[in-house]
């Protein structure tokens, strides 16, 4: 089902979510989390809308991290505030039952256009759910300018 192992950071107490997986949501709207993400996501874990129409997975520390970041943004700003709004007001805390799967609510499962055929991706400190057509649209023009977006986003790294 995976594509990636799940690994961590030397020293980091934070979580490397990394992979691609295709588990299947069923008729009650629960999905199984990938066995390698369970250990990072924790018993706690938050589930929100996400950029791009998908849904974020986020550790609880990690949730209260983007959050507080976001909520120390200036109140006095429009975008802010709506964006705080729409961001909290669909998020949903879960667990994952004795099998692993969490139940990805309605609201989200909307919100993203998924069905029974999603897949769940690791994107470093979060894992995001996409429709699975949605996800292989988005990668596939992603790809094309993959070597140029680098040049923008990894300036400063040496390789």
């Amino acid at each position: 089902m995976g594509t990636q192992a799940v690994a961590t950071g030397v020293g980091q107490s934070e979580p490397l979510l990394l992979g691609t997986y295709t588990p299947k949501i069923d008729k009650k709207g629960r999905m199984a989390l990938p066995a390698k993400m369970r250990a990072q996501l924790g018993d706690g874990m938050v589930m929100a809308r996400g950029q791009e129409k998908c849904v974020y997975l986020l550790p609880q520390a990690e949730f209260r991290r983007i959050a507080s970041r976001i909520q120390r943004a200036s109140m006095g700003n429009k975008a802010t505030r709506s964006y705080l709004r729409v961001f909290l007001s669909g998020a949903v805390e879960g667990e994952p039952d004795k099998q692993g799967r969490v139940l990805v609510p309605q609201n989200l499962r909307s919100y993203a256009s998924l069905g029974d055929d999603i897949v769940v991706i690791g994107v470093g400190t979060r894992a995001e759910i996409w429709d699975r057509e949605s996800w292989d649209e988005y990668l596939a023009a992603q790809e094309e300018g993959y070597s140029d977006i680098a040049d923008d986003v990894l300036p400063a790294v040496e390789w």
